[in-house]
């Protein structure tokens, strides 16, 4: 659970922000889009073996450029 505590001479508008900022790094909202509907494995694996496939690819291109 994501909790952000007022500071003192601390806008509203300053805890709103923070506390967006917090939410958005404890990932709450990604992870519950990708849970609002059954997802089956197969397409769990998928998706995790394409985010690999892209990963991989990234940092194969990065060393092909570090050579030149």
């Amino acid at each position: 659970m994501t909790s952000v505590y007022r500071h003192q001479d601390e806008s509203i508008e300053q805890l709103i922000r923070r506390f967006k900022k917090a939410v958005q790094q404890d990932k709450v909202l990604t992870v519950a889009r990708r849970k609002r509907f059954y997802e089956k494995p197969s397409q769990v694996r998928k998706r995790n073996a394409a985010r690999k496939l892209r990963k991989s690819q990234k940092t194969t291109r990065r060393d092909v450029m570090r050579r030149y």
